[in-house]
């Protein structure tokens, strides 16, 4: 993954100025929001800034190195900079725009997956302004489904009957909702959506009434029901020494696919700590954007597994090391798919439970996982 100098989160948060006045408060907040300063060349060395010639260039090169942008400036110097470098509301970053004096905060691009409306109320805590939010749902004081999906950690199949379902929220519609593992948390507790839900089967959804499906499967989804992915598969990996990470790939990308498992729901690979510096793991963890947990012989002895292995027994001290992983990390979750094989390595396949609030103990890889584009996900 591409990381932004700042620290703060996975990208980080940019701030810019054009004048003495702006660049005095984007220092404070960039301060305060552990951000990354950057200046016209004539202020950037009073302010401890990073410096560029024009704003423009400065977002062409900024623009996908960070998660969050905020510019003290008039708003429409700064739509014309990002207008280029726009593509998608899934994608692209938090923005917001405030002027020089911090009274009003506006969330001007990303308001909901980007997290800018979030973004325009911190820096107005900060500066003591006003958030300007104009998206639909929240001016009706309604929650929004991308919004929800991304606080429960759930993956967009099909971004685009987002819109559909805010509008129908919007006109006061029932929007059915088959989530039989409750992950979006709607049906039970604290943190209902304002809007009529109600809980269905399956076979109860509406064909073309607004809907939500909730699952681990892969499915494409339609405009009027939104597909929305937990990430909840864990993924138990073995492997011989020096097995490549493209064996690993073909093999999880082919489990995935004949199982119709959703490569958005993978959650994370896991393994025994004697591979820790197995490259092939590593790679493939890197390539698809996950985690790798290592967990120790003595954690995996106990797990009672379909199929355990002699041999696996001989050279590693354990009955199982892709099934007991798999289900270790999935907090003694289900086990959906046994030991697959391929030619040097092992696969299986857990289900976390809905109720499980963190993944069996273990220890992870340092390295933090980078989104992987969708073509190196397992269909």
């Amino acid at each position: 993954m591409d990381r932004s100098p700042s620290q703060q989160g996975e990208r980080g948060t940019a701030l810019y100025a054009l004048t003495p006045q702006g660049a005095r408060l984007a220092r404070s907040l960039a301060d305060a929001l552990g951000g990354d300063l950057f200046l016209p060349a004539s202020l950037a060395p009073g302010h401890c800034g990073r410096s560029f010639d024009g704003l423009l260039q400065a977002v062409a090169e900024t623009f996908p190195q960070y998660d969050r942008l905020v510019f003290v400036a008039a708003a429409g110097i700064v739509v014309r900079a990002l207008a280029p470098h726009i593509r998608t509301k899934d994608r692209d970053p938090a923005v917001v725009v405030l002027d020089s004096e911090g009274r009003f905060v506006v969330s001007l691009l990303s308001g909901h997956l980007g997290g800018a409306n979030a973004l325009a109320r911190e820096v107005a805590e900060i500066t003591g302004g006003t958030p300007v939010i104009t998206t639909a749902t929240d001016t009706a004081g309604l929650p929004s489904w991308d919004l929800l999906a991304a606080e429960r950690d759930l993956v967009i199949a099909n971004p685009e009957a987002v819109k559909t379902l805010n509008m129908a929220m919007l006109c006061g519609e029932i929007v059915s909702v088959f989530d039989p593992e409750n992950r979006l948390g709607l049906f039970s507790g604290p943190g209902s959506p304002a809007a009529p839900v109600l809980a269905v089967q399956e076979n109860a959804l509406p064909e073309n009434g607004p809907s939500v499906r909730v699952t681990w499967r892969s499915e494409s989804g339609s405009p009027g029901c939104l597909v929305l992915h937990p990430r909840c598969l864990a993924t138990g990996v073995g492997c011989n020494r020096g097995t490549s990470s493209h064996e690993i790939m073909d093999l999880l990308e082919s489990v995935f696919s004949t199982h119709g498992l959703a490569g958005d729901s993978l959650a994370g690979l896991a393994t025994i700590e004697a591979k820790r510096d197995e490259a092939g793991i590593l790679e493939a963890a890197d390539m698809l954007g996950v985690p790798v947990t290592f967990f120790s012989a003595e954690a995996l002895r106990d797990v009672p597994v379909p199929t355990p292995s002699d041999t696996v027994r001989h050279y590693m001290g354990v009955e199982s090391v892709c099934e007991a992983a798999a289900i270790k990390l999935a907090g003694a979750g289900r086990l959906l798919v046994p030991k697959v094989r391929s030619r040097n390595a092992t696969l299986a396949v857990a289900l976390e439970s809905s109720s499980s609030s963190a993944w069996g103990p273990g220890t992870r890889n340092t390295s933090p996982p980078r989104p992987a584009p969708p073509s190196k996900r397992p269909a």
